[in-house]
């Protein structure tokens, strides 16, 4: 199978970065179509079968609006920073239950000197962080056998941002306070722009997802949804 992404990919993110305005985008908007969305998609799509032997409880949705490809346009309503377009493509193998990016997921940030796989919860929402930090501490052997599993660490590093004090309930000598303090539960893997132009980038990053397994499950069993 030939690559899905190519140089061309790349240019053109670094070209909107330097260009994010959008006069420069609808004179651009076919060089987006073709050199970053639909392969995007069709990575998005060949996916699928690699996902589902992973579980069946993620979706991998090639629809051009709505799926598993974020939109290229930012939100600035409420941003200082007015700059109309995103400089990366992200892509994010949502849970069946859940259709943001606040759950469980898989996902491939692709940026011009920020390439990145990810596996686990950004950002989750109050009754879900509870969740994870009251299971972090009522079975810790299950947490650190999910978090420290060989496979997953020696791909992924546990990544994100932290609270500055122990959580509401926790105690500041807890034996995995810096565990419990975090704020995002996610893994990351860096990745080289030769890796994702190789054409067997898909199977190497479905490789990845399988070695998180352990972690997505612990996951998904901490805030009650199946694996």
């Amino acid at each position: 199978m030939p690559a899905h992404f190519t140089p061309a990919t790349f240019a053109f993110l670094t070209e909107l970065a330097a260009n994010n305005n959008r006069e420069w985008f609808r004179a651009n908007k076919l060089r987006y179509e073709g050199d970053v969305k639909e392969p995007a998609l069709g990575f998005i799509s060949d996916f699928a079968p690699h996902l589902a032997r992973i579980s069946t409880r993620f979706r991998a949705d090639p629809r051009a609006n709505g799926g598993s490809l974020f939109r290229i346009y930012r939100d600035t309503r409420f941003s200082k920073d007015k700059r109309p377009y995103k400089t990366h493509t992200g892509i994010h193998f949502r849970h069946e239950a859940a259709n943001d990016a606040h759950a469980p997921g898989f996902y491939l940030h692709l940026q011009p000197g920020s390439i990145f796989a990810g596996v686990g919860i950004w950002r989750p929402g109050g009754d879900a962080l509870r969740s994870i930090r009251e299971a972090i501490d009522e079975d810790p052997d299950a947490w650190l056998r999910a978090s420290r599993d060989k496979r997953f660490r020696a791909s992924f590093e546990l990544s994100g941002d932290s609270l500055i004090r122990a959580p509401k309930g926790f105690r500041i000598d807890h034996p995995l306070i810096e565990d419990l303090r975090r704020k995002d539960f996610i893994g990351v893997a860096h990745l080289s722009e030769s890796t994702v132009l190789s054409p067997d980038f898909l199977t190497r990053f479905a490789a990845l997802c399988s070695d998180a397994a352990p972690f997505q499950r612990w996951l998904c069993g901490a805030i009650g949804v199946p694996f």
